[in-house]
Formats: structure tokens, sequence, C-alpha cells
């Protein structure tokens, strides 16, 4: 099974924990070491997605449940005018993030914050979050990753400049968090409010005909 690099420091420092408890006899720490270790082994996995075939769908960045399909609220959404899903991930679920849409990477910043749970509203604006803007044939799709309660820290691997595909992993949140995602106001959204969805492999948008009001917000982020 592959393990996201981020989750090795954890399961590492409970396996010597458990060679330790192993060394001095205390056999009940060793089995719960143990299972410490396999948690986190469980919560940094990092599966295979296959993404579909499409030149202007929009995919999901991660797992989890859609907590607002439509109208991006207006206290949470980037200065514009824009379309928004909010994705809540479970400590259960797969918290490898992926890349929404294929093009290039025009911005990439991270907020200090505040750590509210990751299911409000206000968490989009108040809570520490990374972001990053991508340049899809002229129109920009923005991707947040969002704190929660247990999630203390985003790992984002993005560069500016880099070229991307759909599906492609660009980083991780740490024990239960939210994605957002903004498309323009022409796309099509294919999920709503409710459903479950999977990083890499769901499309939750397609991206409709090009305005100038894209081609100016692109070049403004470059």
């Amino acid at each position: 099974m592959r393990l996201d690099s981020a989750g090795l420091p954890f399961i590492a420092g409970a396996l010597g924990l458990a060679v330790v408890s192993a060394a001095a006899g205390t056999w009940m720490l060793v089995i719960a070491f143990g299972a410490l270790a396999a948690m986190f082994a469980f919560f940094f996995r990092d599966p295979e997605r296959m993404p579909p075939a499409g030149v202007d769908v929009v995919l999901a960045p991660a797992d989890g449940r859609v907590l607002v399909a439509g109208p991006a609220v207006a206290t949470v959404a980037p200065p514009g005018t824009w379309q928004q899903i909010s994705i809540f991930l479970s400590p259960m679920d797969v918290h490898v993030n992926r890349i929404p849409v294929s093009g290039r990477i025009t911005k990439v910043s991270l907020k200090p914050g505040r750590f509210l749970p990751a299911y409000r509203d206000d968490a989009g604006s108040e809570n520490e979050r990374s972001e990053i803007w991508i340049d899809h044939d002229g129109r920009t799709v923005v991707a947040r990753q969002i704190v929660g309660i247990l999630a203390r820290r985003v790992v984002c691997r993005a560069t500016i400049g880099s070229e991307v595909r759909a599906g492609d992993r660009f980083g991780i949140m740490k024990f239960g968090s939210r994605m957002d995602v903004f498309v323009p106001e022409a796309a099509t959204l294919t999920v709503k409010m409710g459903d479950v969805v999977r990083g890499g492999e769901t499309v939750i948008a397609v991206l409709g005909v090009k305005t100038q009001k894209d081609t100016k917000d692109t070049k403004d982020q470059s």
C-alpha cells in the first residue's frame, strides 16, 4: 500500500515507541503503539485513482461529502463571481489531495488563521488554508485546502508555473478537514449537496465557454 510521505514520521514514531515498549516488556503498550502505527498508516494511505477522460472536466480534489454546490458564498469566495463546491473530509476519508483541472498553476498562497470546525461556512474565510489558482485554457479554477479542529496543518506541494493534469497529487491535509473548489459562473456543476465524491475520479463540474472576464482574471493572477 502506498503511503503519503507526510505520514512517515507519525508511523515511524509509533513503531519506535512499540519497540521501546517491547524492550521494556510492557506488552500492553506494544499493542497500543502498534495499533496507533496501523491507524496512522490507514490515515495516510494513498490509493491509485483513474481520472476520467474529458478536456474541460473538473474533478473532486478530495474524498468526502459535498457540503456546498452552487453559487459561491460571498464571504468565503475569492474576488469575482464564482460557483463553489465544498467537500468535507472525515478522519476515515483518504486525505491525499489532487489537482481538480488540467492547466498551469498561476498562484499559490498560505494564509494563517483559526481552527474552527471545517463544516462551518465561515471556516473557508477564518481558518488556516492554502489556495492554488489554475489556468485552464484561459479559465481559472481555484482549489483551497482548509484545516479543521483536528486538521492542524495542510501540506501543499504545488508550485507556481507548474503544468499539471487533473488527478495529479499535490498535497494532503492532516486529520479531518475541507476542500473548496471555485469554478467560473458559466461552469455546469455535476454534483449536489450530500453527494459522496472520490478525489481524482468524481467529476464535480464541467467548464463552460471562455469569456473575456475569464481571460482578464487569469492575466491578473499570472
